[in-house]
């Protein structure tokens, strides 16, 4: 479990596909991964991913062919950039809201307005996320914790803070580029709760 409040941006050092197993390696800084063991849960971008081969300035992570084809990782190539956020523990300050790592779909960039203290974007996303999005919900993009501001069809706008934008890999997203979505986990769970009740 994750809140959606990215510690630090790593880098995709190097990947290998093994079978049907991608393998990276990305790097990070010695002070996130002085925590980091074995078989941690890591978010990549959104995406929850086993920390192996821990070494002092990165670490390995096993992406699945069908993770590879439902999220970002298709596009992924070495010295990309990559939001980076440990699992909770029961010490951990819940800043953002409650992020599984398990992407639902991948949205598109569709406008983005660069202000002089927030940037506005506008996100289209996949015909069966809409129902679970609304305005004042939470949205996680490429693992970070978002507000959605306005809905418009299968168009979300979020408002991005100056903080968020210089500590995350939003400060260089563009138009038509692809994105990890994940909705809110209390949105999915009424529905469910709703089709049962029906």
């Amino acid at each position: 479990m994750f809140t959606g409040i990215v510690e630090e941006v790593g880098t995709i050092q190097n990947s290998a596909k093994k079978n049907d197993i991608h393998q990276y390696e990305i790097q990070a800084s010695s002070k996130f991964i002085q925590d980091v063991q074995q078989g941690d849960s890591i978010a990549v971008n959104g995406v929850c991913l086993t920390a192996y081969d821990v070494n002092p300035n990165s670490f390995y992570v096993d992406v699945s062919e069908e993770t590879q084809k439902c999220t970002s990782f298709g596009q992924a190539a070495n010295s990309n950039k990559v939001n980076l956020e440990r699992a909770v523990t029961p010490t951990t300050r819940l800043g953002g809201h409650f992020v599984s790592g398990h992407v639902d779909g991948l949205g598109v960039i569709t406008q983005r307005e660069d202000k002089e203290n927030e940037t506005i974007l506008w996100l289209q996303v996949p015909l069966e996320l809409v129902k679970f999005i609304a305005v004042k919900g939470s949205i996680c993009v490429n693992g970070v914790s978002l507000t959605v501001n306005q809905t418009n069809g299968e168009q979300c706008c979020i408002t991005i803070i100056p903080h968020t934008l210089a500590n995350t890999t939003l400060e260089s997203v563009q138009v038509q580029e692809y994105v990890n979505i994940e909705v809110d986990l209390i949105a999915r769970y009424l529905d469910k709760i709703a089709q049962i009740s029906s």
